[in-house]
């Protein structure tokens, strides 16, 4: 177990913190920065861990939509523009669902999470994502 605790602190890490910057979460991810990683996503995956979760990146800040096509896990959804502030969350997306899920605006960051992550962490829109420094940031 500590073995596997160690191994998690090693990968990129994403902050969650409240406007006036106190953290409301912190969690290890993966990365899906290019095509075929954001097309597959967490497709297949029967577990996630509860301080884990998948960012996908985007090279430009654009309306996007997710579905949970092939995808057992319930998930929240955290749609951040280039700025890294969160525009909007998609609560407890349903597993398997093919209906296309969205929040208003131009996002260039989603971060997947187990679903209740967000009420559990209060984590809101006006929330900032803090990316380690492996994580690609806007324009570089």
């Amino acid at each position: 177990m500590l073995a596997c605790a160690l191994a998690c602190n090693r990968g990129p890490r994403i902050a969650i913190n409240s406007p006036d910057g106190s953290q409301r979460a912190a969690l290890s991810v993966e990365i899906a920065a290019d095509e075929s990683a954001r097309e597959t996503g967490l497709m297949y995956r029967t577990h996630l861990g509860n301080d884990a979760g998948m960012i996908f990146v985007f090279p430009n800040s654009s309306h996007v939509d997710f579905w949970m096509k092939n995808t057992p896990i319930p998930l929240d959804m955290i749609f951040a523009g280039s700025d890294t502030r969160v525009i909007g969350i998609v609560e407890n997306a349903r597993p398997y669902s093919e209906s296309m899920l969205s929040v208003p605006g131009a996002s260039q960051y989603v971060l997947e999470v187990n679903a209740g992550f967000c009420a559990a962490h209060g984590i809101k829109a006006g929330d900032r994502l803090d990316f380690s420094r492996e994580i690609p940031r806007a324009g570089n």
